[in-house]
């Protein structure tokens, strides 16, 4: 047929110089209309009547595929597979376009596996072990070992060579591989090991003070670890760094179903002393500790009376204290509160005094792990705590102000 044309033009009173550079650009113009015609009809026609039946179908994974825009780069190897067919129509470069269009498919077949693998990792995140078991650092080794092997492919088909001798010689290039793909590696090794150690999961709550990481991570990648601190911001740490570098990752609270609540009240030593029988009456009258108040008095003058100490004086023998009383208080209070947990470490306890007077540190956890709502019950908590010190005579340790030393001043000596 192609000798036809030429013989066609010849028969036209064209010299068969002419008559074969317009064969070339008729066959070249023929080919070009059939390439444009395979590709319109790959992406105007059945690539949306392909989309029109994925949006009707109730299954998820084809959707995200077709998000993913796998199927549109599919339908690119269309016009390099007619041109390929069609390179036997120039002899005398048929070697060269077959070369080229194979080039072309292998570039389109690697863009589509990435889009591809790009899907994949887009459906298994929506599974809940994902969390767990993030695959996106080796879906991204897949697409570094395919783009590898595409390039081997590419240059084996432009030079006309076999793949396997260059896969030989690329041992020799070893050093320069880990030299340039250093940081991939070890991102690869790191996180095999933050996943089989379960040491970091999408949605861990983690800190890192040298990275000023401190919020939820939200991508776990080859390379990276990224975390949303709670101003918004955007921390990208090294996967590596995870495992060479001390991290907090709270997790192990947010499973607890209790957050700590540990802070401490300072009370002024000076205005600790012994309950003396009218602050006794007084404390009985505050509902919380009217029965410890009641036992405790019984037990104390059984002693004193079974050990025949004088009580005229109240350092004799055993006395209630105001400090004791009102740490009596303070633990019957957060048993009762609703919103701290019983059956969790709970200590109300004296840590050692010193400048800043007697500490009295409250180690709770509480029910409400969310941030807002954990610092709103700490805060009705020792609201209260240091709204009822004065109540037990006590008075909470703070350096003077300025106000204090306005009011000195007034003194008159």
């Amino acid at each position: 047929m192609v000798e036809n044309l030429q013989n066609w033009l010849i028969d036209l009173g064209l010299s068969e110089s002419v008559a074969l550079y317009l064969k070339w650009i008729v066959l070249s113009i023929g080919v070009i209309i059939l390439a444009y015609l395979s590709s319109f009809v790959t992406r105007r026609i059945l690539l949306v009547a392909l989309s029109h039946f994925i949006k009707k179908t109730q299954t998820k994974w084809d959707d995200v595929l077709l998000r993913r825009r796998f199927f549109k780069r599919l339908s690119q190897f269309a016009p390099a597979i007619v041109i390929y067919l069609c390179a036997p129509l120039f002899p005398p470069v048929e070697d060269i376009i077959r070369r080229l269009a194979y080039v072309y498919m292998v570039l389109v077949g690697l863009r589509t596996l990435g889009a591809f693998l790009n899907a994949v990792n887009d459906i298994y995140i929506t599974y809940e072990i994902s969390k767990q078991k993030p695959i996106k650092g080796y879906l991204q080794v897949a697409q570094i070992i395919a783009a590898a092997f595409a390039i081997l492919i590419i240059i084996a088909a432009l030079f006309d060579r076999s793949v396997w001798p260059l896969l030989t010689g690329l041992g020799a290039m070893t050093a320069v591989i880990i030299l340039v793909f250093k940081d991939s590696i070890l991102g690869l090794v790191a996180s095999v090991q933050l996943t089989n150690n379960d040491m970091v999961r999408i949605g861990d709550w983690i800190e890192m003070p040298k990275y000023g990481a401190d919020g939820d991570v939200v991508d776990v990648t080859l390379t990276t670890v990224k975390v949303q601190n709670w101003d918004k911001t955007i921390t990208t740490i090294p996967a590596y760094a995870l495992i060479a570098d001390s991290f907090k990752n709270w997790r192990g609270m947010q499973e607890s179903g209790g957050r700590r609540i540990k802070r401490a009240v300072h009370i002024d030593m000076s205005s600790i002393k012994f309950v003396n029988p009218a602050m006794l009456e007084k404390f009985k009258k505050y509902q919380l500790i009217r029965d410890y108040m009641e036992s405790k008095e019984k037990e104390i003058a059984e002693y004193n009376r079974k050990h025949n100490i004088d009580t005229s004086e109240l350092i004799n023998g055993r006395n209630l204290t105001n400090v004791g009383t009102f740490r009596a208080y303070v633990i019957a209070y957060l048993r009762s509160h609703p919103m701290i947990h019983n059956d969790m470490t709970f200590l109300v306890r004296h840590l050692p005094p010193g400048p800043t007077g007697l500490p009295i540190e409250i180690y709770v956890f509480s029910k409400d792990q969310v941030w807002a709502n954990y610092e709103a019950i700490q805060a009705d908590i020792f609201d209260h705590i240091l709204a009822v010190v004065p109540l037990f005579e006590l008075r909470v340790f703070q350096n003077p102000s300025g106000n204090d030393l306005r009011e000195l001043s007034k003194i008159r000596y």
